[in-house]
């Protein structure tokens, strides 16, 4: 696994820990706030992940329709999750990174992501899991 990859991927989990920490405890931001601060954060990483897809697609050497689907679905499901009150959204953005965690294995035994990419995804994708949902809880 790339180093850089994963201190970029832990230093991405700071905002969601501190988000789900105010949430719990109330210091720094009242618990709506942060609530809301955690729903965007989330939109944005989980449109993100749907990027790394797109760029996996993109890197193919004959890409499928499928992959293209996919990369662009974590993001129109995120942008959906702000019309929904902070609580639902967390829970909505929750099932979308375990979907897309789903599939990301699913391309790594496919041999079309990188071996190590799925090692670091259940990792990651475990502590985003768990903030959003201890915000919506």
């Amino acid at each position: 696994m790339p180093r850089a990859a994963l201190v970029l991927g832990l230093l991405g989990l700071v905002p969601f820990v501190a988000f789900a920490a105010a949430v719990r405890t109330g210091l720094v931001l009242p618990a709506d706030q942060a609530r809301i601060g955690a729903v965007l954060y989330g939109v944005v990483i989980l449109s993100f992940m749907g990027g790394a897809q797109w760029g996996l697609a993109t890197a193919a050497p004959r890409p499928r329709p499928r992959a293209f689907i996919v990369s662009v679905a974590p993001a129109l499901l995120a942008w959906a999750s702000l019309a929904l009150d902070a609580r639902l959204s967390l829970l909505l953005l929750t099932g979308g990174f375990a979907a897309l965690l789903a599939y990301d294995l699913w391309t790594v035994r496919q041999g079309e992501a990188p071996p190590w990419y799925g090692r670091l995804r259940i990792g990651l994708t475990g502590v985003v899991a768990a903030c959003l949902l201890a915000g919506a809880l």
